[in-house]
């Protein structure tokens, strides 16, 4: 099944005005355009043409090209779900989780536990795989308040997730591994990595594992995740994604929170937040 953009061009504005504390007023007369027209077309309710999308894509520090790509969608990205990886929306909410497996030992890592549990624990046996690990990318409900359930079902799994987020599983973060950067954990012949992320929230971290880079809310396709941090900023996100993200392998196959999967190679090309070096 298809998976659409996380982020409409409207979003994309919204996230980019937030973290510049740019409002409409500002954003309109940097662009040169109409303030009532500029609102409209943040509101999704008129469409810009290529040379008022590229204006607003330059006064919001965005590439102007790729800002007018998402505007009139010209692109989506070609990747593919590993065939090592499970996919499931961890209904009720939007999010996305999966489920990493070795196929000749059917150890398993669970990647963002939330949503209804039963999912989860089914998503697991559906295997049959040994739950070895759960990977928290960030403190989210949307992404780890399913942790107790799985952790009672699988109590022999190691919990991870970065130190500065691990408030959010409460009297589990006794027992969970609390990151911090680059630590790794022995998976079959590999391992997975963390890589601290900080921004959207400030113990946001990606896992990598040979190829696969799980980013959580830091980076989707054709957009980031918005700053929520306490102390981490719109910067933080934008320079996570530019330094530790960007600096991997560009063939790495990214397998985001919301959206579907992308590639290093591809973000830098089409991710309107980043601008041709």
């Amino acid at each position: 099944m298809k998976i659409a953009l996380e982020d409409e061009y409207t979003d994309i504005m919204r996230k980019a005005q937030r973290g510049l504390g740019k409002d409409t007023a500002h954003l309109a007369r940097e662009a040169d355009l109409d303030v009532a027209f500029v609102r409209r077309v943040a509101a999704g309710d008129e469409h810009p043409n290529e040379e008022q999308a590229r204006a607003i894509g330059r006064a919001l520090g965005l590439d102007p090209g790729k800002f007018a790509d998402a505007v009139f969608r010209r692109w989506e990205p070609r990747a593919d779900l590993p065939q090592d990886v499970r996919h499931h929306i961890n209904a009720p909410h939007p999010s996305n989780g999966y489920l990493l497996f070795l196929q000749q030992t059917r150890l398993a890592a669970l990647v963002d536990p939330a949503g209804m549990p039963e999912r989860l624990l089914r998503a697991v046996a559906d295997g049959p795989f040994h739950l070895r690990y759960v990977l928290i990318t960030h403190k989210h409900a949307d992404h780890c308040d399913a942790t107790a359930e799985v952790a009672r079902a699988f109590p022999e799994a190691q919990i991870l997730i970065h130190r500065d987020d691990a408030h959010a599983i409460g009297d589990l973060a006794r027992r969970a591994l609390q990151l911090r950067d680059h630590e790794h954990v022995p998976f079959g012949d590999a391992e997975i990595r963390a890589l601290h992320t900080p921004g959207h929230t400030d113990g946001s971290v990606c896992y990598l594992f040979r190829n696969l880079v799980f980013t959580g809310d830091t980076l989707f396709a054709g957009s980031v995740g918005g700053a929520y941090g306490d102390l981490s900023t719109y910067d933080d996100v934008l320079r996570s994604v530019r330094l530790r993200l960007f600096s991997l392998d560009e063939e790495n196959v990214l397998l985001p929170g919301h959206g579907p999967p992308s590639t290093i190679a591809e973000e830098k090309a089409h991710n309107p937040f980043f601008s041709v070096s």
